[in-house]
């Protein structure tokens, strides 16, 4: 090859490079957002429905009642923060795959939460991915805290795509993703 056409190649990879690395932190962004819904669902679906909480005021009104109203606990403020807390722990369950429907990165939970065994053959474990999926999980709910709140304290269907796709645009390509990819 001669010198002009290497150093046209060499400009064309140089310029396509930024896109292709903001191409990989969304989408382990978008894989980070989906993780943390599906860990957060489940540590919702693990406390007793029936357990409820106090919320409102506890100052007394002129006419002697107070604000008080009782909320399911599992979906109340502060059990949300006390999960938000330790859900980015979690990504250390976490591989990467390949999805041949998008022809792209997903990533899977490779430990059980109920002992059975799980298919794995196409899932890489890295201890970088779990970092990098660690790390941008711990962003996502740095920057999204209100967001994230208000979506568990009040929705129940679908809110993998409404919060990591329509709210946050972490996922701009939800829309190819199977439901139940995590």
């Amino acid at each position: 090859m001669d010198n002009s056409l290497q150093i046209v190649l060499l400009c064309a990879l140089m310029a396509l490079l930024p896109l292709l690395i903001q191409g990989s932190r969304q989408n382990i962004r978008c894989g980070a957002c989906r993780a943390l819904v599906d860990e957060m669902e489940w540590a919702i679906s693990q406390i007793d429905p029936k357990k409820m909480i106090q919320t409102g005021s506890f100052r007394i009104n002129p006419d002697g009642s107070q604000s008080v109203r009782e909320t399911p606990f599992a979906r109340s403020e502060s059990h949300l923060l006390e999960v938000m807390e330790e859900v980015c722990e979690q990504m250390k369950d976490y591989g990467e795959g390949v999805d041949p429907t998008i022809n792209g990165k997903t990533y899977v939970r490779h430990t059980p939460r109920d002992g059975k065994a799980m298919d794995l053959s196409d899932v890489a474990f890295d201890s970088s991915v779990s970092s990098s999926l660690k790390f941008a999980c711990e962003s996502i709910v740095e920057q999204h805290e209100d967001e994230l709140i208000e979506f568990f304290a009040h929705e129940t269907h679908n809110v993998k795509d409404k919060l990591c796709s329509e709210r946050t645009d972490l996922c701009d390509h939800a829309l190819q993703i199977g439901h139940d990819e995590l």
